[in-house]
């Protein structure tokens, strides 16, 4: 039977069951919450997955299995830690996880010349080798600007060795605002673009080396790091060729922290620590490779996924780290999730059979309480909740900080299962209300590493679920070829657009 149609044979099997409440679920199994959680050690620590409050059941998870094994699931699996292509529209590898150890031997070995590389180069920083360096400009866009940008905000709250300011947007507020920050003098910039050839990302750097220049800085250019696929553009554009950091084509900007393009966060957080990250990475891929699909979280984590997004019609996801050092992990999410499974059709070219990428988005607890769960306790639409949190707090103040954190945390959860029936209609809360919690026993560089690393998995457990190409962006580019039209000029576009562009002086 062709893949296709055992997949869809599958998707019909599982739309049978029937939707239990989470009430009635936990009532009818005293080991519901042994049953649905799984714990990944790294080392002295760890992280706990409970999907107990999600309407996962046995039965589902069985067919979901049968629906893995229809989408060929271990063969895709191989194929991507065998550095095989697994993105077909552009004939590629996807080989993130060989930048943690885990991959084709060749690819491995390449992945760790180019980090010995870029340790060496953060050494020399660190140990004053360029001058007196207090601040990196990091210019980027996408996931060459998401991954540094949440990896650097989480891990050197305490003591950042090096101040980094991550810069994304084309609008000069975003780099006047680093500018402000800066002494140009002790200043490097990193200019982080695949191809070299961003535009958003090279005029950001063109900006930032006139303003060394004007600042009276000696040798600008030898103030820039390149971080780039494309050694040969960046040389072009003016930088030394012992300031490149090279990575591999088959790495994608939204897998590429654990990459060259993860050198401000080694340069801020000092490289036993990018170490840790990339080491607790790797304890997820390990897993990922090994576990069977009984016992392997981010499959798991992908079945509810699936089950809310096509079962239920769950149009959204929701992440709350409760946590202020993952403020950024929604937006990181957001990327990882949306660019690579919001997709129509399938690896072969057809239409989808239904609804893929959900939209992913999030904040931070407390925060978020004030703010948008009245609607997830109250309103009408379903959402599935992933709550994060981490058992040791990241402050040293009183303990009461941490622990009304946590018991907001759990409280919520509980809270959006249980409900609260009332004769008034505007007290009353309906309950059965999804969500999954992510428990870390401490939050650190290798916890940090973890939880990224399960996402990029999940993402790819899912889009193998769809069978869709998780690894191209191709809906990226539209909008880019017309801005490109625009500043040529020459072209009509439609009445709005025209009126707009004559009102900012742009036609």
């Amino acid at each position: 039977m062709p893949v296709s149609e055992a997949r869809e044979v599958a998707w019909k099997s599982l739309g049978l069951h029937k939707d239990p409440t989470l009430e009635a679920l936990f009532a009818a199994d005293p080991d519901r919450v042994e049953k649905m959680s799984g714990r990944l050690d790294l080392g002295e620590t760890g992280i706990l997955f409970d999907w107990s409050k999600t309407h996962l059941t046995d039965e589902l998870i069985g067919d979901f299995q049968t629906l893995a094994e229809a989408s060929h699931f271990d063969e895709m699996r191989r194929r991507l830690f065998a550095g095989e292509v697994v993105n077909p529209t552009e004939n590629r590898a996807a080989e993130h996880s060989a930048l943690r150890g885990v991959g084709k031997e060749s690819s491995v070995e390449e992945a760790a010349a180019l980090l010995e590389r870029m340790r060496l180069l953060v050494g020399a920083i660190h140990e004053g080798v360029l001058g007196d360096v207090k601040h990196l400009i990091h210019v980027g866009i996408g996931g060459s600007a998401l991954g540094p940008a949440l990896a650097v905000d989480a891990l050197s709250r305490d003591l950042a060795l090096v101040d980094v300011h991550v810069v994304s947007n084309i609008d000069g507020c975003a780099l006047e605002q680093a500018f402000e920050a800066c002494d140009p003098a002790t200043t490097l910039i990193a200019v982080a673009s695949k191809t070299f050839t961003t535009i958003e990302t090279m005029t950001n750097a063109a900006s930032a080396v006139k303003w060394l220049t004007d600042n009276g800085v000696e040798d600008p250019s030898g103030r820039v790091i390149a971080l780039t696929a494309n050694p040969e553009a960046a040389v072009e554009w003016g930088v030394d060729e012992t300031r490149i950091l090279p990575f591999a084509e088959s790495v994608g900007g939204r897998y590429s922290l654990w990459s060259s393009i993860g050198f401000p966060i080694a340069l801020a957080i000092g490289w036993e620590d990018f170490s840790a990250m990339l080491e607790g990475a790797a304890t997820v891929d390990r897993h990922f490779r090994d576990a069977p699909m009984s016992d392997n979280l981010p499959l798991r984590a992908a079945f509810a996924d699936l089950y809310y997004s096509r079962l239920r019609g769950c149009q959204t996801r929701a992440v709350f780290a409760y946590d202020e050092r993952l403020g950024l992990f929604p937006d990181y999410l957001q990327q990882l999730e949306m660019e690579s499974n919001g997709k129509s059709v399938t690896a072969e070219g057809e239409p989808v059979n239904g609804p893929t990428a959900p939209i992913t988005w999030g904040g931070v607890g407390t925060d978020a309480q004030h703010a948008v769960f009245q609607l997830l306790h109250q309103g009408t639409h379903i959402v599935p909740i992933d709550f994060i949190a981490s058992i040791a707090p990241g402050d040293e103040l009183d303990p009461a900080h941490h622990r009304i954190l946590l018991m907001n945390c759990f409280a919520q959860g509980a809270a959006l299962m249980a409900g609260k029936k009332s004769d008034d209609p505007a007290r009353s809360y309906p309950g059965d209300r999804p969500s999954t919690t992510i428990l870390c026993d401490d939050f650190d560089a290798a916890a940090l590493g973890a939880l990224i690393a399960f996402h990029e998995h999940r993402t790819f457990a899912n889009a193998v679920l769809m069978g869709i190409n998780p690894f191209d962006q191709f809906g990226v580019e539209l909008g880019k070829e017309i801005a490109k039209k625009i500043e040529k000029g020459g072209e009509t576009f439609d009445a709005s657009t025209e009126k707009l562009l004559g009102l900012a002086g742009l036609s």
